[in-house]
């Protein structure tokens, strides 16, 4: 693997650490299996490419995607809380409602970023190469989002998010409105899955429909190797861990796409193959470890 592709995969993991963040919020802290990822992500994108294209700052349609993500995400809970449906069949419908709305946003398929103006501009004003401004961007961002989840989590809001993953009846003994709690997690978890998506559509030069297939195996596949590899004892540390887990994703798949084995090479078509067995050897190491330190 070269330095350049190396460093790709370290840009790609922080970028994309940004929704693995958002999925560890769902899946491990409120404990609510969430498919509306696939269906946020490209809507973040669209979001943001649209406007951009229509002469709005970069940054600000940060915060429009943001928004975005965050009433995809209050709609799969309120299916789910209000309305009795599954959670995972509520993402579902969202998910599959947010393909036509992401098409109706960008009046199209796709919408190209060429020429416009992005978050990069600030930085390779100043001389600096695009695929270290592309580092320092999305690593900065990702250390920001990381600091904001950590802050939050230790409020009093924060913690009820915590007790309801752990124990919503408890919880609600004690006068906690459970629905409202989850209403509000999933939808800071879509938010930044879709701030996510934003700064890959501005990265990439365009917003695609289908940019989000996928995303929810890439996001489980680094929060398990993130716990695996780093731990996760302290919700600090699990968070740290999981963008962590997602730039070791990155370049793991880097790797194996740029592995030639007697003539035989991984093609880009190969991805879901590299990402299931990544996640099955995570998933086993652990069990592999303590059995043999029981010997």
């Amino acid at each position: 693997m070269t330095l350049y592709a190396a460093l790709g995969a370290i840009e790609q993991g922080f970028v994309y650490g940004i929704m693995v963040i958002g999925v560890y919020l769902t899946f491990r802290i409120l404990d609510f299996p969430d498919l509306t990822v696939d269906g946020s992500l490209p809507l973040g994108a669209s979001i943001s490419a649209v406007a951009i294209t229509s002469g709005v700052n970069p940054y600000l349609s940060l915060l429009l995607a943001l928004a975005g993500g965050f009433l995809a995400g209050m709609v799969t809970a309120i299916l789910n809380t209000k309305f009795k449906i599954l959670h995972l069949l509520a993402s579902i419908l969202t998910m599959i409602a947010l393909y036509s709305i992401n098409i109706r946003i960008m009046a199209g398929p796709n919408v190209a970023l060429l020429g416009s103006a992005t978050v990069f501009d600030a930085v390779t004003g100043f001389g600096i190469p695009t695929h270290f401004a592309g580092l320092i961007i999305f690593g900065s961002f990702a250390v920001l989002v990381v600091c904001f989840v950590v802050w939050f989590l230790s409020t009093e809001l924060g913690q009820a998010i915590l007790a309801t993953g752990d124990n919503p009846q408890m919880i609600r003994s004690l006068g906690v409105n459970t629905d409202a709690v989850i209403i509000l997690g999933v939808g800071i978890s879509n938010a930044l899955v879709a701030l996510s998506g934003a700064l890959v559509a501005q990265n990439q030069g365009a917003a695609d429909v289908g940019m989000g297939i996928g995303t929810i195996v890439a996001g489980l596949a680094s929060v398990i190797i993130g716990e695996t590899v780093f731990g996760c004892r302290t919700i600090a540390r699990a968070f740290i861990a999981a963008l962590l887990g997602s730039i070791v994703y990155r370049l793991a798949i880097a790797l194996a796409l740029g592995l030639e084995i007697g003539g035989f090479k991984f093609n880009p078509s190969d991805l879901n193959l590299i990402t299931a067995v990544l996640v099955i050897v995570a998933l086993i190491f652990p069990n592999l470890k303590r059995r043999l330190i029981a010997r």
